[in-house]
């Protein structure tokens, strides 16, 4: 039997650009996509901290050590520029692995630097 949990996620992150005319996605600094684990197309999903709205989207590459995190598409509606976000990706594991899996957690500070 395989179990879902997380394996990646990124805290805290803050919301630089909201653009609701691009196809959908969140671009994330490429610095930070690579320290997390998190991979291009990966899907994710993106929780507010400031409206606690959440929403499903997959990621894509922004500028390395931009600090930049853009939300895409028709999710820009659900953040504000300068909104905290949270950004996870799940796996799946056999039971036995998944009691030993340390997920890959990046807390960032209000720059998106990893502290």
């Amino acid at each position: 039997m395989q179990i879902t949990l997380l394996r990646a996620k990124i805290h805290r992150a803050i919301v630089t650009q909201a653009d609701l005319n691009y196809e959908g996605s969140i671009s994330i600094d490429q610095a930070l996509l690579d320290e997390s684990g998190i991979l291009i197309n990966e899907k994710v999903d993106v929780l507010n901290i400031n409206n606690g709205e959440r929403f499903t989207t997959y990621a894509i590459s922004a500028l390395r050590n931009s600090g930049e995190i853009k939300i895409n598409g028709a999710a820009a509606r659900k953040v504000q520029v300068g909104d905290p976000v949270i950004i996870i990706a799940y796996g799946s594991l056999q039971i036995h692995e998944a009691k030993d899996f340390k997920p890959k957690i990046l807390l960032l500070n209000n720059q998106n630097q990893i502290v």
